[in-house]
Parts: C-alpha cells; sequence; structure tokens
C-alpha cells in the first residue's frame, strides 16, 4: 500500500499542477513562457510541480482582503445559472404562454371529436 501512494501521490501532483498551468492565462505566467512550464512540470516529477507552484505563476492578494470568490460574486459580467437570467425567465413565460395556449386547443379539440363521435353512435342507435 504504501508503495502505491508513493507513486500515487507524485503522480496526482503532476497531474493537478499541469491542470493549474494550463488554466493560468498567459499574462500570470512568471519568469518563462506556459510552455515552458509544462515541460518542466513534465520532465522532472516531483521537484517540476513544486517550482510551478512556488515560482511559475503570479499569486495575487485578494482585494480589500477579501477572498477572490466574494470578489467574483459582487462583479459578475455573465450569468451563472439560467435561473439567475431573467430573459431566460422571460423567455420560459412566453414559451410556456405558447403551451397552455396549445394545449387549450388540443382539449378543446379532443371535446369536439368526442361528441362527434357520441353523436354518431347516437344516430346509429336510432336507426336499428
Amino acid at each position: 500500500m504504501l508503495r502505491a501512494l508513493m507513486f500515487i501521490l507524485p503522480l496526482a501532483l503532476v497531474i493537478y499542477s499541469l491542470i493549474d498551468c494550463l488554466n493560468t492565462p498567459e499574462d500570470e505566467v512568471k519568469h518563462l513562457p506556459k510552455v515552458v512550464w509544462v515541460i518542466i512540470i513534465l520532465l522532472f516529477w516531483i521537484v517540476g510541480p513544486i517550482v510551478w507552484f512556488a515560482a511559475g505563476k503570479m499569486r495575487k492578494a485578494p482585494a480589500g482582503g477579501r477572498t477572490p470568490s466574494e470578489w467574483h460574486r459582487n462583479h459578475r459580467h455573465e450569468w451563472v445559472a439560467p435561473d439567475d437570467n431573467p430573459e431566460f425567465l422571460k423567455s420560459l413565460r412566453e414559451e410556456n404562454a405558447k403551451d397552455e395556449s396549445l394545449l387549450k386547443d388540443w382539449e378543446a379539440d379532443l371535446r369536439r371529436r368526442e361528441e362527434e363521435l357520441k353523436k354518431r353512435e347516437q344516430d346509429g342507435d336510432k336507426d336499428q
């Protein structure tokens, strides 16, 4: 078990640092181009990821002492979920109204057909 852990932990560190490096914008990468950092991370198994985390990425302190998630929550420019977007909700209401009118038309047509069927059955019973 310990042997597997000695292989899995460095592998997880390499994978995590590689994903972090690839997701980091080019302007936040320090000292070397991003491609070189990827090569370093892949070539030097344990040392590469540690160097990436220590020196490869620009780490900024949150503005005003707040966490980055708080800042993003207060400065959203795009809708995160559909239920937060008023245009999407409006389109749902319009679609719902169309569906309701279509359903009412179908129900009216069904009632009309049922009445016609009952009339035919009654006319058929009278003839016999």
